[in-house]
């Protein structure tokens, strides 16, 4: 192992036990610092404390070459970034020829989002007097009605529901964890299912599971199974649009934003670490904004002369 792997082993470390990254995280660090090694190599710099400004601005270059998207750029330009601030911490290097980099600007683009009649639709297709459809049910109930990852959502398990006041226990990203709570048609879903449904389903299986969601063996559902029961509800109700759980937690986040919660409060519902990751929701629909016009505009509604 050359210096550079060492370095890069080390990073990889510290982020894992230090800063409690997830390995999705982790791996696309490691994947960013790799091509920053690769580039090293074929520039024939033996020496990570060696590299300067100007060869961070061959190295910028070299990716704009491959017609990487503004948004791949900025996030390997910000890994190397930390790389080298965590280095300089160790006192492996003296200096951060990334300091003096701009990162290329990016556009956030605005989350997508279901209206309230394509809701009613998904919520109306399954058929809940068998196993399978009282737990997409609750599925989706607990998706939309919670604003939960889909990860969250899948390792939920049966302690962590607390019926009496009407609350989940959520381990999140980074192992950060949080109690966020759910309504009455959550409760409803989930009673049902777990009473009925869980229980036909549990008896496929040979062995016992403390996981809320089981596939149709009895088995624990994998974030792939949900997405493709969301896909499968999406057949049935008719809708043209694209659902994806994600998509369901940005529902969540922007009906709780138009109907007049605070920021602070959705930021913490959905376990975000910075407010600024909970700004992109502050977006309103049209019909949102025409309609408090209309309604608190005092020469919205007047007759002309």
């Amino acid at each position: 192992m050359n210096q550079l792997e060492l370095y890069i082993d080390t990073f990889v470390e510290y982020l894992q036990i230090e800063k409690n990254a997830s390995p999705y995280t982790v791996k696309y660090y490691r994947n960013d610092l790799e091509i920053f090694a690769d580039f090293l190599r074929s520039e024939g710099l033996s020496h990570i404390a060696n590299v300067t400004y100007k060869d961070v601005r061959i190295f910028l270059t070299s990716l704009y070459e491959q017609e990487l998207s503004r948004r791949s750029v900025s996030r390997k330009i910000s890994t190397l970034r930390s790389f080298y601030r965590f280095l300089e911490r160790e006192g492996y290097v003296e200096g951060n020829p990334f300091v003096q980099l701009h990162l290329p600007k990016t556009s956030k683009p605005v989350p997508g989002f279901l209206y309230q009649e394509e809701l009613d639709k998904l919520f109306e297709v399954n058929d809940i007097t068998t196993p399978l459809g009282q737990r997409d049910q609750a599925l989706l109930e607990m998706l939309y009605g919670t604003g939960i990852r889909v990860s969250e959502c899948q390792n939920l398990r049966l302690q962590d529901i607390d019926f009496a006041i009407g609350t989940i226990f959520v381990r999140g990203k980074g192992r950060k964890e949080r109690y966020v709570p759910f309504g009455s048609f959550a409760e409803i879903a989930l009673e049902t299912y777990l009473q009925e449904g869980r229980t036909k389903l549990l008896e496929k299986s040979n062995s016992d599971t403390e996981f809320i969601f089981l596939n149709s063996r009895g088995g624990h559902l994998t974030t792939r199974g949900i997405r493709t029961i969301l896909n499968k509800i999406v057949e049935r109700a008719s809708l043209t649009v694209h659902v994806h759980p994600h998509k369901l937690r940005h529902t969540f986040a922007t009906h709780l934003l138009n109907e007049g919660a605070d920021l602070r409060s959705v930021q913490e519902l959905l376990g975000h670490e910075s407010l600024s990751s909970t700004q992109i929701y502050t977006h309103v629909t049209k019909d949102h904004l025409r309609e408090a016009y209309m309604k608190s505009h005092p020469r919205a509604n007047g007759n002309k002369s």
